[in-house]
């Protein structure tokens, strides 16, 4: 079994004395694990850190085993993430959430180009925010946990939706909310593509995609911690403002 693919390397840990297990989250074969063959050496260890974007030629006996990588650099994310804090938190969540929300060897393209698109962001902190949280609405809706905010899930009425579910993941009016709007999120305007995306809204709605990751797509994927890079990144975020 043998194939090629470009990727974004999301981890690295060591096999044996000399060999890493890296995990690849590739353009047509989705997450992907392999074993590089003296990938602790001076040589090959600088290549491989989280980030970085590789040519990969993967190799197996058969097609359900662990597999051989031959990795080959197309370049490196190291200086942009080693730019300040903010930079290297934002790539840690991002590598962080691939590795813990993407099922092994499920191809998810359009997932991928955003990923890599995002990443090629490092280090523009004027722009990151707003392309981490467009990246993290696609990342819940690849999962199944999209949310639908074009309506309000009580009147139907497509203004005044101030207000998120927290239930159905639907967008609510000041309207319908009536009693229950102390048990909603909310909706900045940024999180429905509208008005100027300063960083207190991002960060309210960052909040507000927080719930789904934690509440709802880390019990799905066997009530396992949504990882602390996210934690920390939203942290890192608000140091900002």
């Amino acid at each position: 079994m043998e194939w090629r693919d470009q990727g974004i390397l999301l981890s690295m840990r060591r096999h044996g004395e000399t060999s890493a297990i890296i995990d690849v989250f590739t353009a047509e074969h989705g997450r992907h694990a392999g074993v590089v063959r003296g990938g602790t050496s001076r040589k090959l260890a600088p290549i491989l850190q989280p980030g970085a974007q590789l040519d990969v030629t993967w190799r197996a006996r058969l097609e359900d085993h662990l597999g051989s990588y031959h990795p080959e650099p197309l370049r490196s994310r190291a200086a942009a993430a080693l730019s300040g804090r903010f930079a290297l938190a934002g790539l840690n969540t991002v590598t962080a959430l691939l590795g813990f929300c993407l099922p092994e060897r499920e191809a998810h393209p359009a997932l991928y180009r955003q990923s890599e698109q995002l990443l090629d962001l490092l280090g523009q902190d004027d722009i990151w925010g707003l392309a981490y949280l467009r990246w993290e609405m696609a990342l819940l809706n690849e999962m199944g946990f999209g949310l639908d905010l074009s309506t309000c899930a009580v009147t139907g009425a497509r203004d005044g939706l101030i207000y998120v579910s927290p239930k159905s993941g639907r967008a609510v009016s000041r309207d319908g909310a009536g009693d229950w709007a102390h048990r909603l999120l909310p909706l900045p305007p940024i999180l429905r593509g509208e008005g100027d995306a300063s960083d207190d809204e991002i960060v309210m709605a960052l909040r507000t995609t927080g719930f789904f990751l934690e509440s709802r797509l880390a019990p799905s994927l066997g009530n396992r911690a949504l990882p602390e890079a996210r934690g920390r990144f939203v942290d890192a975020f608000i140091r900002r403002l």
